[in-house]
């Protein structure tokens, strides 16, 4: 599989080092970036992290802006100024900076979220409450939708139109 999925909580080591998930590593691996590439969330306080198929997407963002537009320019200060590119040990840890730390609210213990393409990095308090909030969105957004939970099948699960 190559999506990050699931999540895991860790501690920090004595020296301030995080050990990022196996499952996770294996993902980036296979991806060939050197390192992870990181960023604080647009929207969230939490850390948004991954190697080259995050990069594509930002850069897919990014592409059909005019190379000197503002819009261009703060995308690209955002998601990429603000960034860092971590190296990750022999054993798989990385070290997040201070300014990182700040803007996730991180002090000994961290919850790593596998989100698709990225993974995130919350405080693990900040996690709990937001996926409380995100499963309250998707009941929502699952009932906009006209979705419904899975029922027998029979002709009353078919969509209108597809009855005989």
């Amino acid at each position: 599989m190559d999506r990050f999925v699931s999540n895991f909580t860790n501690k920090l080591d004595a020296k301030g080092r995080l050990s990022i998930p196996a499952s996770f590593r294996a993902v980036m691996a296979r991806d060939g970036f050197e390192g992870l590439y990181i960023h604080p969330s647009l929207d969230l306080q939490t850390l948004d992290c991954g190697g080259q198929a995050l990069l594509n997407e930002i850069d897919a963002m990014i592409a059909p802006l005019s190379p000197y537009s503002t819009d261009r320019d703060a995308i690209a200060m955002t998601l990429l100024g603000e960034s860092e590119i971590l190296k990750i040990d022999g054993e798989g840890r990385i070290s997040l900076t201070e300014t990182l730390k700040e803007h996730a609210g991180i002090t000994n213990e961290v919850t790593f979220v596998g989100a698709g393409q990225k993974f995130q990095i919350w405080e693990p308090a900040r996690f709990r409450a937001r996926l409380l909030e995100a499963r309250q969105q998707t009941r929502e957004l699952r009932q906009h939708m006209g979705s419904r939970p899975a029922t027998t099948a029979g002709p009353s699960s078919l969509p209108p139109g597809a009855r005989e």
